[in-house]
């Protein structure tokens, strides 16, 4: 594993993100491993994939979940999972006054890398006032870039 190069997210959400697919040359799964310290991230906020179900193994410490747009938590604890189906809006995270890291495996498939056309992201969009689906795009600059799927208006965080 410490051959595995970290590739962390555009938000900086996680200090530790080994992308183990690209490694292995997949083609039809995708895998990372994930050292998550107190306050640290999966990724950087509610999404689905609509093309993508996923898995999450905890091997160490608890995560949390928050599962669909009502957001309900769902901790796992080590040796537990949790699946999501694809189109179902998750997020998952180490709570800040956790006592301990997460260690995890996040599997994705089918696909060993995502189709940015099939992401949407809940964010607060400044035009219409409220948290709404939107696109989500990973520029040639490496940076995210949302549109709300309701009027259009994109920024990059």
């Amino acid at each position: 594993m410490d051959d595995v190069d970290v590739v962390t997210n555009p938000l900086d959400v996680h200090d530790v993100r080994r992308p183990v697919s690209r490694v292995l040359g997949t083609e039809h799964v995708a895998m990372n491993y994930f050292e998550l310290a107190p306050g640290d991230a999966f990724a950087g906020g509610l999404h689905a994939h609509g093309d993508q179900e996923e898995v999450f193994y905890v091997l160490s410490g608890v995560a949390t979940f928050e599962v669909g747009r009502d957001r309900e938590r769902v901790d796992v604890a080590a040796g537990e999972l949790i699946r999501f189906a694809p189109g179902e809006f998750q997020s998952g995270f180490v709570r800040g006054d956790a006592d301990e890291d997460v260690v995890a495996w996040a599997f994705g498939a089918p696909g060993a890398r995502h189709d940015w056309d099939a992401i949407e992201t809940i964010a607060a969009c400044a035009t219409c006032a409220e948290e709404r689906p939107h696109a989500t795009e990973l520029t040639d600059e490496g940076r995210f870039r949302f549109t709300c799927n309701a009027c259009g208006t994109s920024f990059s965080p």
